[in-house]
């Protein structure tokens, strides 16, 4: 995976509230193979590794991922 470019502080306060919230929001971002995706998701946590920040979140079908939050759109 290429290196990781911070986000925003605005993109970080949003997703910390939508979690606080559990709020539901359309989410865009690019997979791996370079597939773009979007989906309602409900945010669960942010995670920072050494690898960058990391959203994890569920599905509408109740899947759980995680996603680095520079490939967020």
């Amino acid at each position: 995976m290429v290196h990781y470019t911070p986000v925003s502080c605005a993109l970080h306060s949003e997703l910390e509230l939508a979690i606080l919230r559990k709020s539901p929001r359309l989410l865009k971002w690019v997979l791996e193979s370079g597939e773009v995706r979007e989906e309602t998701i409900t945010p669960v946590d942010l995670i920072t590794r050494i690898e960058g920040e990391f959203l994890l979140f569920n599905t509408a079908q109740q899947e759980r991922l995680e996603i680095r939050l520079d490939q967020i759109y």
